[in-house]
């Protein structure tokens, strides 16, 4: 499923759930005094919590979204005492494990700095500025996956870049990340490869430095190269 996918999905399942509501309340058994069995009744009861569970967790989700060039966080993932629907709407931005924010913070992206998606048909550069690179106090990577999430099959079977790949820094300390699907000439070694089609990224910070988690350090954007 993809993140457009599940972006639109609150439209038709809250629509289903407001016409059930309605349905119920307002339906012809009703006003004559007859009612459904009471396992419809029930099934329907779970079957509308559900989805209203869904629908707000989305909507929290985006309200609590930070959306910097093209990239997307939520600051207080993993907090001890978050509500359920913060933690729901947490775990359908970033799935899998979430930390508290002084172990890691997690953004993602699926358009470049200019807002159009992703797509191995152009060549992309990440430049961060001389002493821009991610603040922490462990390490940093910047991963690669196809637009179901999955790693992306490549001949020098890179996944990831990061501090600890051997990036080659430009004569001004400055770093630049090449996001393509084939290798850029002179500089294989900050090339991190990508499929043919759409795909996403995701930077990973742990132990992020104060700047980076008080929202100060903005995350470079995807600049698309042609």
């Amino acid at each position: 499923m993809t993140a457009r996918t599940v972006a639109l999905l609150p439209l038709p399942i809250g629509a289903v759930c407001l016409y059930v509501i309605i349905r119920m309340v307002f339906s012809a058994h009703t006003l004559t005094g007859h009612t459904l069995p009471v396992r419809t009744e029930v099934l329907q009861g779970v079957l509308v919590g559900f989805g209203l569970s869904f629908v707000t967790s989305q909507i929290l989700a985006r309200i609590k979204s930070t959306r910097v060039n093209g990239w997307t966080t939520i600051f207080g993932c993993g907090v001890p005492g978050n509500g359920m629907f913060m933690q729901a709407a947490c775990a359908q931005m970033f799935p899998g494990p979430v930390n508290v924010p002084q172990e890691a913070l997690y953004w993602t992206a699926h358009v470049d700095g200019r807002g159009r998606a992703l797509s191995g048909g152009h060549d992309y550069v990440m430049h961060f500025p001389t002493g821009g690179l991610p603040p922490n106090d462990a390490f940093w990577s910047l991963t690669m996956g196809t637009a179901r999430n999955r790693f992306v099959a490549n001949p020098i079977h890179r996944y990831s870049v990061s501090d600890r790949s051997g990036l080659v820094p430009n004569a001004d300390g400055s770093v630049d990340i090449y996001i393509q699907n084939t290798a850029p000439a002179g500089h294989e070694s900050n090339w991190l490869p990508a499929p043919e089609g759409a795909f996403i990224l995701w930077l990973r910070v742990y132990v992020p430095g104060a700047e980076m988690l008080s929202g100060r350090y903005k995350v470079p954007p995807v600049v698309e190269m042609r």
